[in-house]
C-alpha cells in the first residue's frame, strides 16, 4: 500500500511539474535594438530601422532573402521568365490575406509596384522600379511584369523591403499602423519605447511559434548592456557596445552571435561640396584615415576594411584598401596639390549608431592632423534623414549602408552624396541588362575600382553585426543578408 501511494503522490508531483512547466513555457519574446523607426512605411523612407521591426515578419514581397542572403519565393509561389528576359509572370499564393482581413491579390501588386515607380513616389530605393515598363493583372492569382530591359537583378530586387507589397486601403495610414500578410500583425507602438507585434493567426505559410514579439529601443550603449545583463531584453540584435561581448561569452546565460551585414560603412563625402569636390581632396581624406584604428577604437576590433562600396564575403569583392592606405605625409602632398597648403574646415555630421559617434571622434582626430578641421554636429535619426540624406547639407558623414548588393546607388547622380559620373552610369546600365554570371561579375569589379579610383566616399569597413541573446532562443538570424529581424523562424528551446 505504502508502495502504491508513494507512486500515486510521485504522479502527482510530475504532473503538477510539467503543469508549472507548461505555464511557463515562454511564447513571447522581447528584442531590443539601438535604432527606433521614424515610422513604419518601407516603402517611404531610408531608414533601416523601419525593416528590422517589419520586414518578414509584418511586411512581404514577391520574392524574400533568406538568412543566408539567396532570393527565395514569397508571395510568388513561382514565377517565369520570357526567352528575352524582359517579362516575368508572377503566380501568386492562393490564399493570402491582408491583416485587415481583405485578401492580397495581384491587384495589389499592380498597386505596390505603380506606386513604387511613380513620379510622385517617396520610395528611397526608387530606382529598383525605373526598370518596370508596365505592370498587367491576367487575374487574381497571375501578374505580369514587363521591363523595359533586360533585368539580372529584378528578382534580387523585389526581394529588398522597399518592394513589399501593400494594400491601397491602408497607405492613409501606413505609417502609424502597418497593414501587411505576414506572419506578425501590427499591434502597438509607444513611440520612444518600444512596438509590439502578435501572432497572425491567419498567416498563409508556416505559422511563428511566437504569440507576441516587443521591440524595444535603447539607444544608449551602457543602458542596452545593463538591460541585457538585468534580463529585462531576451535578446540585443545590433548590440551597440562590443567592448562587452567578452563578458557576456563568459555567462552560461547568454549566446553571444557575430555575423556579417551588408553593411558598408563610410566616411560618406558631399562631392558637390567644395572643396570636397576636387579630386586630390577627396583623396587626401582618404589617406588620413587609419581604417584599423576606427575599427579597434571605435568596434573594439569587430569589422572588416574596405576599400570600395562591396561587402567582402560577396565573392566578386575586390581588395582595393591599399588604393586609400593610411598616409598622412601623403594626405598634406595631396591637399597642397589642391590649393589647401593650410587645409580647411568642415561639417562632419553624425547619426545616432555607436560606429558613427565613436567612429567620427576618431575620424576628427585623424583629419586634424592633416590640416582638416571638422565641425561634428550629432544628429538623431530623422534629422539626419532630413538634413543629411534629402537635403544634402553636410560635407561629412558616416553611415553604414545595410541594404544588399548596393553598388548602384553610385549610378544616381541625385543621390545624397552626389557623385555624378557618366562613365560609371554606363557601365551599371550594361551591369543591369547583363545575365551572364562572368560577365557580370567582370562589370562589378570594374564598378568596384571606379568608385574606389575616383575616391567618392572613404570606405572605412564592413559592419560586423553583434547579438547578445538568451541561451534559450533559437532561430535567430546570425548574418544581416538585410536588415531584418527575422523572427517568423524563432522560438524557445524547452
Amino acid at each position: 500500500m505504502r508502495l502504491r501511494k508513494f507512486g500515486s503522490g510521485l504522479i502527482s508531483v510530475l504532473a503538477l511539474a510539467a503543469s508549472i512547466g507548461m505555464a511557463h513555457a515562454k511564447s513571447d519574446i522581447i528584442v531590443a535594438m539601438q535604432l527606433e523607426p521614424p515610422h513604419l512605411d518601407p516603402t517611404s523612407a531610408a531608414a533601416g530601422a523601419i525593416d528590422s521591426v517589419l520586414y518578414s515578419n509584418v511586411f512581404e514581397g514577391l520574392t524574400r532573402f533568406g538568412p543566408d542572403g539567396s532570393v527565395n519565393p514569397g508571395l510568388a509561389e513561382s514565377w517565369t521568365i520570357s526567352e528575352d528576359g524582359k517579362t516575368y509572370t508572377f503566380n501568386l499564393r492562393p490564399g493570402v490575406m491582408f491583416h485587415d482581413g481583405t485578401e492580397m491579390t495581384a491587384e495589389d501588386v499592380k498597386f505596390s509596384l505603380e506606386r513604387a515607380r511613380a513620379d510622385d513616389s517617396a520610395n528611397a530605393q526608387k530606382a529598383l522600379f525605373a526598370g518596370i515598363e508596365n505592370v498587367e493583372v491576367v487575374d487574381p492569382q497571375t501578374v505580369k511584369v514587363t521591363l523595359s530591359a533586360p533585368n539580372g537583378s529584378f528578382l534580387f530586387n523585389m526581394a529588398w523591403g522597399d518592394a513589399v507589397i501593400v494594400a491601397p486601403e491602408s497607405i492613409e495610414n501606413i505609417k502609424s499602423n502597418p497593414v501587411g500578410t505576414g506572419a506578425f500583425k501590427f499591434s502597438n507602438w509607444v513611440q520612444g519605447d518600444r512596438i509590439e507585434l502578435e501572432k497572425n493567426a491567419d498567416y498563409w505559410g508556416e505559422p511563428t511559434k511566437l504569440d507576441k514579439a516587443t521591440f524595444k529601443f535603447i539607444s544608449d550603449p551602457t543602458a542596452a548592456f545593463a538591460a541585457v545583463m538585468a534580463e529585462d531584453v531576451n535578446a540585443f540584435v545590433g548590440f551597440p557596445a562590443p567592448e562587452n561581448l567578452p563578458q557576456f561569452e563568459a555567462d552560461p546565460r547568454f549566446q553571444v552571435l557575430v555575423g556579417s551585414t551588408e553593411g558598408e560603412t563610410i566616411l560618406s563625402t558631399n562631392n558637390k561640396l567644395p572643396p570636397l569636390d576636387n579630386l586630390n581632396v577627396r583623396k587626401a581624406i582618404a589617406h588620413a584615415i587609419d581604417r584599423q584604428a576606427i575599427i579597434d577604437g571605435a568596434m573594439f576590433g569587430y569589422g572588416t576594411p574596405i576599400g570600395t562600396h562591396f561587402a567582402p564575403h560577396n565573392p566578386d569583392y575586390v581588395d582595393l584598401t591599399a588604393n586609400s592606405k593610411y598616409d598622412p605625409e601623403l594626405s598634406k602632398k595631396l591637399l597642397t596639390e589642391a590649393g589647401h597648403p593650410d587645409g580647411f574646415t568642415t561639417t562632419l555630421k553624425l547619426p545616432p549608431p555607436s560606429y558613427a559617434r565613436r567612429g567620427g571622434e576618431i575620424i576628427a582626430a585623424q583629419l586634424r592632423a592633416v590640416g582638416i578641421e571638422t565641425e561634428i554636429t550629432n544628429l538623431e535619426w530623422a534629422q539626419w534623414l532630413e538634413q543629411v540624406f534629402k537635403g544634402k547639407d553636410y560635407g561629412l558623414t558616416i553611415v553604414s549602408h545595410t541594404e544588399p548588393m548596393d553598388i548602384g546607388i553610385y549610378a544616381r547622380p541625385d543621390y545624397y552624396f552626389q557623385y555624378d559620373s557618366p562613365e560609371f552610369q554606363k557601365l551599371f546600365t550594361d551591369l543591369t541588362a547583363e545575365n551572364d554570371p562572368e560577365k557580370r561579375s567582370e562589370l562589378l569589379k570594374k564598378a568596384q575600382e571606379m568608385i574606389s579610383n575616383d575616391y567618392v566616399n572613404g570606405y572605412l569597413f564592413q559592419l560586423a553585426f553583434p547579438t547578445v541573446a538568451n541561451a534559450k532562443i533559437k532561430g535567430l538570424w546570425e548574418n544581416q543578408p538585410t536588415q531584418a529581424t527575422d523572427l517568423t523562424g524563432v522560438y524557445w528551446e524547452d
